[in-house]
């Protein structure tokens, strides 16, 4: 089902499905601390009341995205999504912040967890939805390119092994009677909870700063250019940069001085052609240069 799912429906439609499935996950999991009353079942539970808000953003940030370019956003408005990720990061620090706090009080009381094989359950079913939907969110994000998708993705990934991990802590204090283990239980939720956010919030804030496209989206422009560039003497100077799920690519061609404009403007044709193919949604600008202009390290075009 996810993977039917992840190529079937849009950006908008996905960003919807997130909140309808980030209100459940959290109305499940606070059923489940109310059972229990157990602290490592709070932190499982504040994570989710992150990813509500995280949708939200998301929903917002993805709309936004998507419209198109104006004369106040002539490259679009692509980055909205990374806003919506460092945001999202921010809270998921603040939330690990919170957790450490009820954790640290639970340890000095010493209160200690009504666990019931009901409450358990009902976590375990808001685990198995959140590991359905996250599989949606990561394979989607690749799919559109979409860095709020993939944060969300990874997110809910994380929120997955942290509800593994406090449902196997919280069945071993069940086994044994050791009630120290459920605060100890969300001290470690927090310290990993505290390690996406950062993650997210580092990978958002290198996106903001204009990050190159991959290495593999690199090697294909480069493989294109050198296919389909005939006519041209050299490729320098190559520039990347990702926004979202647009990529931008710049370079400067070379060509021979005696080259009249239209058989210029021919090759550029071709090869913004050739890499739009290779890499759907790339925006391409072509500076030509004459022979003068040819430096030691560039691309030689195979000759047509």
């Amino acid at each position: 089902m996810p993977l039917g799912l992840s190529s079937r429906l849009s950006a908008s439609q996905i960003a919807t499905g997130t909140i309808a499935v980030s209100v459940l996950v959290l109305a499940l999991k606070l059923g489940a601390w109310a059972l229990t009353g157990s602290v490592a079942l709070f932190s499982d539970a504040m994570e989710s009341l992150v990813n509500v808000s995280a949708a939200v953003l998301a929903w917002f940030a993805i709309r936004y995205a998507e419209r198109p370019a104006d004369d106040g956003h002539p490259f679009g408005h692509h980055k909205a999504e990374y806003f919506s990720a460092v945001i999202e990061g921010i809270m998921i620090i603040l939330a690990a912040v919170l957790i450490l706090h009820q954790a640290v009080v639970a340890l000095v009381s010493g209160a200690s967890a009504n666990l019931t094989p009901v409450g358990l359950a009902v976590n375990a079913l808001a685990l198995m939805v959140n590991l359905g939907w996250a599989q949606v969110l990561l394979r989607a994000g690749g799919r559109l390119k979409s860095p709020a998708f993939i944060a969300g993705g990874r997110h809910l990934m994380s929120d997955v092994w942290t509800s593994a991990g406090v449902m196997v802590g919280l069945v071993l204090v069940l086994a044994t009677g050791w009630h120290i283990l459920d605060p100890i239980l969300a001290l470690l939720v927090a310290v990993n909870i505290l390690r996406e956010g950062l993650h997210v919030v580092s990978d958002s804030v290198d996106g903001l700063m204009d990050k190159a496209a991959s290495p593999e989206e690199q090697e294909k422009i480069a493989a294109v250019i050198l296919g389909s560039g005939g006519g041209a003497l050299q490729i320098h100077d190559i520039k990347t940069r990702r926004a979202g799920k647009a990529i931008f690519v710049e370079f400067h061609m070379v060509v021979d001085g005696d080259m009249s404009v239209a058989e210029s403007h021919d090759i550029c044709d071709r090869l913004e052609e050739e890499i739009e193919a290779a890499l759907p949604g790339v925006h391409v600008t072509i500076h030509v240069e004459p022979d003068n202009k040819l430096e030691e390290d560039g691309i030689e075009p195979t000759a047509l």
